[in-house]
């Protein structure tokens, strides 16, 4: 008798999911639920309820009340676990002990890598831990508390899984997933007061070791992105590099992935093959590659969740794969969030789930549908090559669309294009690793071919981050996400009969290629007449001086190399006569290889103080190594460009003034320009120490456009700011930004001179332009 079971995705499963999920944010009881993942999940779970009510009518199912019952079970229990959890963590002694601000003592165990952060002041250490017992306000406590820990730089070397006594200060957690956050004084202990990480610990890192000594001979790129492709070490990736490959969609290869997983345990399972293994020593050795995999990539939350993502997957793999992956997909997002309720909140976990459930219900259609008119002799790989890809990008496009604000466009090609090269990049570094601990020579062979694989990988990123259509702005309302998601919904259900002719299949790729070559429609931009822009690049400042025929001074270069050039390529600016760097913290300088890649750079004038000397440093040897002349301006010093008169007004004699806020931000570079009959003064981060002193420099000046200071901080000199009576004001500023930037009593004084305030957090890129002589303003968004 043949059986005629459904060998599709069962969608009940992702309803199943969804219930989860939303009971996830139900109990923890956080924003959440009115954020993108509440919005999005949302939609997801009344879409996955109506497929399965319209299974149901069609006859597939007599009952669903019984179904209906499970469902609510699941949610219920999940949200009841997700609340008993968080109240357990917001009750804990830690906790109590952190809300009070109590100074400690703590056994503390390393659960993560250190990583290090630059700080607003100076560069510091943060690192999860464990806390075993802690020493405050007069009593000793015996716990087992998570905590967040910030230290100084030289805490970087301190080894996940050691124990240590610590002395610190506790405070409330930005994080509610763990008790506080730990401040640390002084340095570590020495290396014989700490208790050695255990021998898994020890093993993973030798191993990690013998793989970056694998490739230490290899150029930069290569060589930090073999231990970010097999391990998620991605310590030493250059950040023009990482925002290309967040430009094209390839960042799940240089973190923890499922697909990590999928390769390793899929290499074992062949190499166990070969070497006879069959029936039940299979599953163990899976299971052997699992517990490998965890150990060495680190069992952080986000390597769990990678895992269960490839377990999924792998079972997806089997006969009736896409049956059993759906089941397999529910019981992992139910039980991860039984175990961890705060996934519910990940992003990353979002991301994981979407794209896993993508693989599932919407790849084997598509793969089938393009196979269908493939000629018999191409292999079905091929076909599935295609598929995989274009399904995993098109579930999570509305959600990455609400955290980044754009939609990539290039990201199935570069997938399709590095997918030949991933597999034995991972596999060849890792056996590389493995095979260093006992023969360096060998080690250093296969870590050359897998160098070889991710320099295709670093080729595509950097091609395709340099396309016109790389990326497409989005707006992150309700409303947007919502035509988004419809949109996405629309065409995975027209995509079968798209791909399944050749015609449709050529003409859909057409449409795309088409769009990342020549980039989509943006009527009136760059705006005709355009004086300074000031770009949209997140929690940073990156302004643009029009001085005519595609040459244009540039004025800091953000945080994000990919959001700068982005920005420089839609205003249509190829040369940069004059770059200025006011000071070298992160936000100004860290996107300083989106101005110098495709470009001709003439000058970098920048900051007479070096601070951080870590950003210093990493910016001059940049421009250095671009072959851009670097110098100090003199003081009062005055240059043209084009139509452009530039004036340094700050800082004076080189020197930043005394006294209180940051000496970086005090020592900015100031600038008056004068163009096109208008006065512009932008301002740097400079505090109220330096403001003071311009307005002794300044004074009387009145200006047509001010480039508020430090990000709307809300510490200024407002009475010389609104003395200088700009018509209008520009903020440079992030969205939904750690600082609170830019705070209302910077902003409420413009408002009652009645003095129009751009936001690049609200209006994207800002353009500033003349109009029959009159100054007018137009935004991207």
């Amino acid at each position: 008798m043949a059986d005629d079971r459904p060998t599709g995705a069962d969608l009940r499963m992702f309803v199943v999911a969804a219930a989860a999920w939303a009971g996830g944010l139900l109990g923890l009881d956080l924003p959440g639920l009115r954020g993108p993942l509440g919005v999005l999940g949302g939609s997801g779970l009344i879409l996955a309820t109506a497929a399965w009510a319209g299974r149901a009518r069609a006859g597939r199912r007599a009952s669903q009340a019984p179904a209906a019952l499970a469902l609510v079970t699941i949610l219920v229990a999940v949200a009841v676990s997700a609340a008993v959890r968080a109240a357990v963590v917001a009750h804990d002694p830690v906790a109590t002990l952190a809300a009070g601000g109590a100074a400690v003592t703590v056994q503390l165990v390393v659960t993560s890598d250190p990583r290090v952060r630059e700080g607003r002041f100076e560069d510091y250490v943060v690192f999860r831990g464990r806390v075993e017992w802690a020493t405050g306000r007069g009593r000793v406590v015996d716990v087992r508390a998570p905590v967040l820990v910030t230290a100084g730089l030289d805490w970087r070397e301190v080894r996940l899984g050691s124990g240590l006594s610590v002395a610190g200060r506790l405070a409330p957690s930005p994080d509610p997933a763990v008790t506080g956050l730990l401040a640390v004084r002084g340095p570590p202990p020495a290396p014989s007061a700490q208790v050695p990480p255990d021998l898994w610990w020890r093993a993973a890192e030798r191993v990690r070791a013998s793989l970056r000594q694998a490739v230490a001979h290899r150029p930069a790129d290569q060589r930090a992105l073999v231990p970010a492709l097999v391990v998620g070490d991605d310590h030493g990736m250059d950040p023009g590099l990482v925002a290309d490959v967040q430009t094209t969609g390839l960042t799940h290869l240089t973190a923890v992935s499922g697909t990590n997983l999928t390769l390793l345990v899929g290499f074992l399972l062949l190499l166990s093959r070969w070497v006879g293994v069959r029936g039940r020593g299979r599953p163990l050795v899976a299971l052997v590659g699992i517990a490998g995999f965890l150990v060495l990539a680190r069992a952080e939350p986000s390597v769990v969740r990678a895992a269960a993502m490839g377990v999924v997957a792998l079972v997806g793999l089997g006969s009736g794969g896409a049956r059993r992956g759906a089941r397999a997909l529910a019981v992992a997002v139910t039980g991860l969030l039984v175990l961890d309720p705060w996934l519910a909140t990940s992003v990353g976990f979002a991301l994981s789930a979407l794209a896993t459930a993508g693989i599932l219900l919407l790849a084997p259609p598509w793969r089938d549908a393009i196979a269908g008119w493939l000629p018999k002799r191409v292999p079905t790989w091929v076909a599935e090559a295609v598929a995989v890809p274009l399904a995993a990008q098109l579930a999570c496009t509305p959600l990455v669309a609400a955290i980044s604000g754009q939609v990539s466009l290039v990201a199935v090609a570069a997938n399709l294009l590095v997918a030949p090269v991933v597999g034995p990049a991972t596999v060849l570094g890792l056996a590389a690793g493995v095979t260093g601990l006992v023969w360096a020579p060998a080690g250093a062979v296969l870590g050359t071919l897998a160098s070889w694989c991710v320099g295709w990988i670093v080729v595509v990123a950097t091609v395709g981050a340099r396309l016109p259509g790389a990326a497409v702005d989005w707006a992150t309302s309700v409303w947007s996400l919502a035509l988004l998601s419809t949109g996405c919904v629309l065409l995975a259900l027209v995509m079968p009969r798209l791909l399944g002719r050749p015609t449709g299949a050529l003409l859909l790729s057409a449409v795309l290629v088409v769009s990342v070559l020549v980039g989509p429609v943006r009527p009136g931009w760059p705006p005709p007449g355009w004086i300074v822009a000031a770009c949209d690049v997140g929690q940073g400042d990156a302004l643009v001086v029009n001085t005519g025929a595609g040459e244009a001074v540039v004025v800091d270069a953000g945080p994000d190399p990919a959001a700068v050039t982005t920005c420089l390529h839609r205003l249509e600016v190829d040369r940069v006569p004059v770059l200025v760097l006011t000071h070298f913290h992160a936000d100004h300088v860290d996107g300083l290889a989106g101005v110098l890649e495709g470009r001709e750079v003439g000058t970098a004038l920048v900051s007479p103080l070096a601070e951080p000397p870590s950003g210093t440093a990493e910016a001059v040897e940049a421009l250095t190594a671009a072959q851009v002349p670097v110098r100090v301006p003199a003081y009062a010093e005055t240059f043209d460009v084009g139509a452009a008169r530039f004036q340094v007004v700050w800082p004076p004699d080189r020197a930043p003034p005394s006294g209180e806020g940051s000496p970086a931000n005090n020592a900015s570079l100031v600038l008056l320009v004068r163009v096109g009959g208008l006065a512009l003064l932008l301002t740097g981060d400079v505090e109220p120490a330096a403001q003071r002193g311009l307005a002794r420099v300044l004074a009387g000046l009145q200006v047509d456009v001010l480039k508020l200071p430090h990000h709307g901080s809300a510490a200024q000199e407002m009475g010389f700011l609104t003395g200088l009576r700009p018509s209008v004001v520009l903020v440079s500023v992030g969205a939904d930004n750690d600082y609170g930037h830019p705070a209302p009593e910077a902003l409420m004084p413009f408002e009652r001179i009645r003095t129009p305030v751009l936001r690049t957090d609200q209006d994207g890129d800002l353009a500033v332009v003349l109009d029959h002589g009159r100054l007018a303003t137009l935004t991207s968004r």
